[in-house]
């Protein structure tokens, strides 16, 4: 299955449009903006439909026309925006749609469906399964209402290439006799929702981070959720830490925070990739190095290749090699992406810029501005960081903010490095900026 997720944030969005408070500020100066949590599968079915939905799915690029199921978790307006099926039926020769769901969120459609065009109702209770499409779709209970007790239920989605996920927003935590509905289920993702952060006091119905730990502890112990699964928190609000903490919390119980517009190809395992920029002596090999502290088996890779007659070289290396954990395996190869590929532990790649120049040199490019075969291998290397399936860390410099160089092929040099970062940002699940020795999370 194919799962895009359209937004991620909680019913007032984040940064919310009327406060204040620290969180929102620096995802507005970050530019990084969560819409209400809803995701497309496969580009036939949806999870939840709430009213930044329609739009979202314009900025991401997405098309909507194909979707024929909906899966409404429950009735509250975040996630269930009926006058978009009135929207809908402005389109000449749209399909039969199916909504699924909680009768009393149902009820709410009815009123809504345009004239001439066939909807059916479908609704479901906790405990029921049915087969949607060429989905097979169990309904589980959620510790969250509307109205009334067992008026919002979670989904168990299993598509026609037998991959699985779970979509668990919202809820509380779940009643310990409770887990015993997923034993085994080795989910193949896992979205489940985190609100309030460390404001337990708001979190009725809700999960904050501790919450959100005991749901994850919990399905851990039943076989939900194994090594191989993605969890991602959705449903992510201002009330918690600024991003970049947040992620560095959430690593600790092996799950991230889901991204406005991410698609995640599930059956391709693909390793978690963070890549990390910044200037000279900005702090960014250390950082690098820090999100690794405690793994014993790296794969760190001079990407640069080995270089000789060149004492100043030798001492920089023998610095890393010092600071780094006996334990990890360094390899000075230029072969980024055949190591990418091969990899079996996780890959600290570092850096970028010293690899672009290698290849670059290799080339005999400099002078003639030749770049066909460099870009060719920039190409592979970018296939291979995207499919890795080990975590992966890449390394690069920021040489585009300071004065235009005064050759040709430093400006040439300046110019393809940056197309290459870009390029490496855009598949990255986290992307890092260092200033002063200061990480600034960009995504």
């Amino acid at each position: 299955m194919k799962v895009t997720l359209l937004g991620t944030g909680a019913a007032d969005g984040w940064p919310n449009a009327f406060c204040r408070c620290g969180s929102c500020a620096e995802a507005r100066r970050q530019q990084n903006f969560r819409a209400q949590t809803a995701a497309l599968v496969d580009d036939a079915l949806m999870l939840d439909f709430g009213p930044d939905a329609p739009g979202a799915a314009v900025r991401h690029g997405v098309s909507l026309a194909d979707v024929r199921h909906v899966l409404i978790t429950h009735a509250h307006a975040d996630h269930l925006a009926p006058q978009s099926l009135l929207f809908r039926s402005w389109v000449d020769g749209v399909d039969d749609l199916e909504l699924i769901g909680p009768a009393d969120a149902l009820d709410a459609c009815r009123p809504w469906v345009g004239p001439d065009v066939a909807v059916r109702f479908t609704p479901v209770v906790a405990g029921e399964s049915l087969r949607v499409g060429e989905y097979d779709v169990r309904v589980l209970p959620a510790q969250h209402k509307v109205f009334r007790d067992g008026d919002a239920v979670l989904y168990d989605v299993t598509g026609p290439d037998g991959t699985r996920l779970l979509w668990a927003t919202d809820t509380g935590v779940w009643p310990s006799d409770w887990f015993g509905r997923l034993e085994g289920a080795a989910f193949d993702a896992v979205f489940l929702e985190e609100t309030f952060g460390d404001r337990g006091e708001l979190s009725a119905g809700h999960l904050g981070l501790d919450g959100f730990g005991t749901m994850v502890e919990g399905m851990r112990g039943v076989g939900a959720i194994v090594d191989a699964t993605e969890i991602v928190a959705v449903h992510l609000g201002h009330h918690n830490p600024p991003i970049g903490e947040l992620r560095r919390r959430l690593r600790a119980l092996r799950a991230r925070p889901g991204r406005d517009g991410e698609v995640l190809a599930m059956g391709e395992p693909v390793g978690h990739r963070i890549f990390i920029t910044g200037g000279a002596r900005s702090g960014k090999s250390r950082y690098a190095e820090g999100l690794l502290a405690g793994v014993d088996d790296v794969v760190y890779v001079a990407a640069g290749g080995p270089r000789t007659g060149d004492p100043d070289w030798d001492r920089r290396v023998e610095a890393h090699r010092d600071r780094r954990p006996a334990s990890w395996t360094t390899v000075e190869d230029t072969d980024v992406a055949g190591i990418l590929r091969s990899a079996r532990r996780p890959v600290l790649v570092e850096c970028l810029g010293t690899w672009l120049t290698a290849r670059i040199d290799h080339h005999n490019a400099w002078e003639n501005v030749e770049l066909d075969a460099v870009r060719a291998e920039v190409d592979d290397l970018l296939d291979a960081w995207r499919t890795c399936t080990v975590p992966a860390i890449a390394v690069s410099n920021e040489v585009g903010s300071g004065v235009v160089p005064a050759t040709a092929s430093g400006r040439m040099f300046r110019d393809e490095l940056g197309r290459l970062n870009a390029a490496v940002a855009e598949l990255a699940d986290e992307v890092v900026l260092m200033v002063a020795g200061q990480p600034l999370a960009v995504r």
